[in-house]
């Protein structure tokens, strides 16, 4: 079977094949955050991107299964659409960052100032002394929402460049701090005396 590399030429023909390619990338990239939200147990957000995810999957699916003997083309279109959507997905979820994290922080100096700045900036931290291998060193606990993390570290890297952390998925939270939120202004003000 020879492969009909005019197909892409006929603009009709094109635009098919870049409509199987932005739906396949679509539906990866729901399946992608649905994953993420059954994780972080979001159910009713996995529920509507599951919903969303297989009907847009099966309209494909019914579509490319049909064309793809006549025009073998549009597997290769699926197949980039699935790998793209997967990258899409991931570049979606680090933007929304879904969940909480510990970020633990062991530094050897700066360590009260450093608690205290990242305290001021409105987040919780909790300070536990101990040994390391050069001496005695501190540990900052810190419980945050994953899109805080930059804005912690940016902190720490500007008191103690030195610092060594880590940090590790927090499964349930309760009584997180979060920094506190500017008054609402312009529209939001006038919704919330409402």
């Amino acid at each position: 079977m020879a492969i009909d590399l005019t197909f892409f030429l006929q603009p009709a023909n094109l635009l098919y094949a870049l409509l199987v390619f932005s739906a396949r990338v679509m539906d990866v990239s729901m399946g992608t955050l649905r994953t993420i939200a059954i994780v972080h147990g979001r159910t009713t957000m996995a529920f509507w991107l599951g919903f969303f995810e297989s009907a847009i999957w099966l309209v494909v699916v019914a579509n490319v299964v049909q064309s793809v003997m006549q025009q073998p083309l549009l597997g290769i279109v699926y197949a980039l659409g699935f790998a793209t959507g997967n990258l899409v997905g991931i570049k979606l979820e680090r933007k929304i960052a879904i969940g909480n994290l510990i970020l633990r922080v062991i530094c050897r100096t700066n360590s009260e100032k450093l608690a205290e700045q990242i305290r001021e900036e409105g987040f919780g931290v909790t300070t536990f002394s101990g040994m390391g291998k050069s001496g005695p060193v501190t540990e900052l606990y810190i419980v945050c929402r994953r899109r805080y993390l930059k804005k912690i570290l940016k902190i720490v890297d500007s008191l103690d460049p030195t610092a060594f952390y880590v940090t590790e998925q927090a499964g349930s939270v309760r009584n997180i701090y979060r920094p506190i939120m500017q008054p609402a202004t312009g529209w939001r003000a006038i919704i919330k005396k409402k």
